[in-house]
């Protein structure tokens, strides 16, 4: 009985939100017979076990909930929340041989299992007059364990004493233990009496709920008769307007009650979906005007400005213009929106103006190697080097001298250098190249190490006499490049050398 109440108080819960969703609710209740199909490979089990197995009478109570799917309330959907009795039992009597060889008359079992069950059906009714229907449904159902428990009464031959033993059946996946769900399948058939349901049903179980200490299935099966009462009344379906075309607009709101159409034009089609009915558009494929009558705007030059109100109609403009391209004064390619220098051609990346020349001196700063020193177009935009200063340069070239086979200046070499060091501190926009060079004598891997080992000298002594290294530049070149022939003692002196170059780009 506890666990009937608590069924019901589950149910009471749930009708203040059925009632204000205007749904029906039903409680119902009855008689059944609840078996268990069960298969197994045990020996002989269907000839001498299986025989004795019946039915096991039970009770369901429970509420049921009609959420009607149609306007005339034939469809609807039944869930409900229901307390299930359900099991099976076992009688097996032994004749005398049997009975004097185990000392046992007979064996009484009952398995009793009790859920909550949850019909989840779609239905329909089929009306027989008056207040009477036809229901059928059908649907899965989903089943939850409650409690339950398993008794076994034994009649011993030796004492006529009934032995009994009863164990509650617990939840899990060991041997003697239930699954806590179940689900299956379920249908119901019955008469609806005004308030009054008088139904019969039957549910099948597709999932294995037990696990027994043998290999086999178990699943439940449960028939029965109900008897319930609606609690409240069904909401009544007020009939719609009439609406032939189906557009949203009753028949007597509809300019064209037979032809689809929006609310904009009453209800008559607008293929081009400019307010203007096709029947009235004078251009019923091209969204137009009300005050063309449906026909858009002249626009010759298909810039989105109407002719009436562009000043360049043949010629695609913007708004902020009238209708007129953006001009370009100076007809450089850039608009003057985007010129900087409207009035003069120029180029994009200097915003439309033309290539600086910042010195003045002819040679654009794209092409001048000395943008802020006037020079010539000859020597790339730089000053021209006076010849005082190469005459100067070349005259040190030919006063530098090393200590034989090392890069150690000798000492006449240092005084050359020295005014070499002042003049290039006086004019600091010049460059200098330091070139090495040796004659043949030797092996060229070691001539073009003493090459550069030279030129380094050159340039070290340079730096320290205040002359910054990134204006100088030093390489060797080895016996690559002879002036003389290196077959002669005169020829190999004039091979041996370092020359000097200046610039200032």
């Amino acid at each position: 009985m506890r666990e009937i109440l608590s069924a019901l108080a589950l149910a009471t819960c749930l009708f203040p939100a059925v009632s204000t969703a205007q749904l029906r609710m039903a409680v119902l209740g009855g008689p059944q017979k609840a078996s268990v199909d069960e298969t197994n490979s045990l020996a002989n089990w269907q000839e001498t076990v299986k025989p004795g197995y019946k039915s096991r009478s039970g009770l369901h109570l429970g509420v049921l909930v009609e959420v009607p799917l149609s306007p005339d309330n034939k469809w609807a959907f039944y869930p409900g929340v229901i307390y299930s009795a359900k099991g099976r039992e076992y009688f097996q009597h032994n004749n005398d041989d049997i009975a004097s060889q185990t000392d046992t008359i007979s064996v009484s079992s009952r398995f009793s299992t009790n859920y909550i069950d949850i019909p989840l059906n779609l239905g329909y009714k089929f009306p027989l007059g008056g207040k009477t229907n036809l229901l059928l449904s059908a649907g899965p159902y989903l089943a939850f364990f409650y409690n339950g428990k398993q008794t076994m009464d034994t009649r011993l031959l030796s004492s006529d004493k009934l032995i009994a033993d009863e164990a509650s059946l617990q939840v899990g996946n060991e041997a003697g233990k239930v699954s806590t769900l179940d689900f299956g399948i379920n249908g119901r058939a019955g008469l609806e009496i005004g308030s009054v349901l008088l139904t019969a049903f039957y549910s099948k179980g597709l999932k294995d709920f037990y696990q027994a200490n043998y290999e086999g299935s178990f699943r439940h099966q449960v028939i029965g008769a109900s008897i319930g009462f609606w609690l409240n009344q069904p909401t009544r379906t007020v009939k719609a307007p009439k609406d032939s075309d189906r557009d949203g607009i009753t028949d007597t709101e509809d300019a064209c009650p037979t032809l689809a159409g929006p609310l904009l034009t009453h209800g008559c089609p607008d293929k081009d979906g400019d307010g203007v009915a096709d029947n009235s558009d004078r251009c019923p494929d091209v969204p137009g005007l009300v005050s063309r009558k449906g026909c858009p705007e002249l626009d010759n030059d298909h810039d989105g400005i109407a002719n009436e109100e562009d000043k360049c109609p043949d010629m695609a403009g913007t708004k902020t213009y009238q209708g007129c391209p953006i001009p370009d004064t100076d007809r450089d390619g850039i608009n003057d929106e985007f010129d900087a220098c409207k009035d003069v051609p120029g180029l994009a990346e200097f915003k439309g103006c033309p290539v600086p020349d910042q010195d003045r001196d002819g040679v654009s700063d794209l092409e001048d190697k000395c943008p802020e020193l006037a020079g010539s177009p000859a020597n790339n935009g730089c000053p021209e080097i006076r010849k005082e200063v190469i005459q100067q340069v070349n005259s040190t070239a030919s006063n530098i001298f090393f200590v034989q086979n090392s890069d150690k200046l000798s000492e006449p070499s240092l005084k050359a250098l020295d005014e070499l060091a002042a003049l290039l501190q006086s004019d600091t926009s010049l460059l200098l190249k330091i070139s090495g060079h040796t004659d043949n004598y030797g092996k060229a891997d070691w001539n073009q190490q003493l090459s550069e080992k030279r030129a380094a000298a050159v340039s070290k002594y340079l730096v320290k006499k205040g002359v910054s290294a990134g204006r100088l530049v030093s390489e060797g070149f080895g016996d690559t490049r002879p002036l003389e022939s290196n077959g002669t003692s005169a020829g190999r002196k004039k091979n041996r050398r370092v020359e000097l170059a200046v610039s200032n780009q």
